[in-house]
Parts: C-alpha cells; structure tokens; sequence
C-alpha cells in the first residue's frame, strides 16, 4: 500500500521534548551518587596509601637526622624548627622531596576531584615545565603533627585537614589540640572529603580510618597536646 502524499511522519513536539530531557535528567541526578559512592572506596584506599607512605618518608629521612622528623630539626640543618610557628605545611614535607618522590602524594584523591591541583614539583620556582609550583599550602590536603616523633607513637603526625574545632572549620595556620578538644570531621557542602570520617597518621608510621568519636579518643589515647598546622581548604 502506498503512502498517501498528504501523510506525514509524526514528530516530537517541543514540550515532548522537553519532557524527555527532564525525565533523562532526573535519572541521572539519581544515578550520579550511587555512582560517587561506588567510587568513594578507592578515593579512600588512595588516601590511606598517600599517608603510609608518608609516614615511611618521615621515618626514613629521621634515620639519617637524628630519629628527629623535620620540625624538630633547625633550618640550618635541613629541617624546618624555625618555620612551625608560621603554621605552614608544605614546607615540612618540601624538606623530604626525596623521600616523597612527587608531590602528587600531598592531595587528597577526593580533593583532586574538585581541581585541588598537586603541585608538578617540589620546586619553589614557577616556570615553563612547572606551572603549578610546590610554594603554598594550596597545595596540600594533609595536615602535619609538628611535635610528633617515634618516641611519642600515638601522636598525629599527618591526617586530612578537613577538621573541624569548637564547632568551627579549623582554618590555615598552627592549632593546638587538647586531648578534650571539641574536634571532628567538618562534613560541608563544599568540603565533603570522606564523609563523615577521615584518615589519620600516627607517629610510628600507621594510618587508621576513624570516625568523629575515634578522632577525640585518638586525642585521648595520644596523651598530649597536639600541635597541628593545616593547609588550606580547596
């Protein structure tokens, strides 16, 4: 049977359309989450090994400095004693460049996701083949014990700087932490890193995933006020 001259293919309409698209969009800002928490383990599991692995870059440069990590070590000598008082971070790990290997261990896989950028290396000095250089602490997600050392092993020595003190994000510079410190994990809209828990390194090198009332035992159990300088928040 032929096709009458006067018949037509139908077509969608504009509001047919548009409900479509409404409809594709719904689907996926259901599926998006489902998709972030199915990732969020290995972000986590990444987490954890970038804070192993420095906590064997602190003990290896301590075996060649005195079993002192860097913060207990003057400037003169390669460490960087004079410089806690300023509350910043990258310095304490640029001192260990070569026991790091990259500055891409000081970022947060989850902070990376929201263009928190590694530095391309430990070099204080921009140029053509190093456009984002290691020379502030944008440009690390991890918190630093500056009092810590193996003598001391359940102190914090690094751990995710998402913290939060007395109900307040804590901000960028040298905190003390009291061992009955109102601390927790700081769980907002634009800093969201693990959830409502977070990873943190001790001063023997482990690494424990703790959660906000592990997090002020762990100042309990440490025995001491902590001392820690924290980056800023991407």
């Amino acid at each position: 049977m032929k096709r009458s001259p006067h018949s037509f293919v139908e077509a969608f309409t504009m509001i047919e359309l548009l409900i479509v698209i409404a409809c594709l969009g719904i689907i996926a800002s259901l599926l998006l989450p489902a998709l972030a928490r199915r990732n969020a383990p290995h972000s986590h599991i990444n987490c954890v090994n970038n804070l192993k692995q420095m906590g064997v870059a602190f003990r290896t440069w301590a075996l060649d400095n005195g079993d002192k990590y860097p913060p207990q070590v003057s400037v003169t000598n390669g460490g960087t004693m004079e410089l806690v008082e300023s509350g910043v971070v990258y310095t304490h790990f640029q001192v260990m460049s070569n026991e790091l290997s990259t500055p891409k261990l000081l970022i947060c896989p989850e902070d990376a996701v929201r263009q928190h950028w590694a530095a391309s290396s430990f070099s204080a000095i921009a140029g053509i083949d190093n456009p984002i250089p290691f020379c502030s602490n944008t440009n690390v997600s991890y918190l630093i014990g500056v009092d810590a050392d193996d003598t001391r092993p359940a102190m914090l020595l690094t751990g995710d700087a998402n913290i939060g003190l007395n109900g307040l994000p804590a901000k960028s510079g040298l905190h003390s932490f009291a061992t009955n410190s109102d601390v927790r994990w700081e769980v907002s809209w634009h800093n969201p890193r693990h959830g409502k828990q977070g990873n943190i390194g001790l001063a023997d090198g482990s690494v424990q995933q703790v959660n906000t009332p592990e997090l002020r035992k762990a100042l309990v159990v440490s025995g001491v006020t902590n001392r820690l300088a924290i980056p800023e928040s991407p």
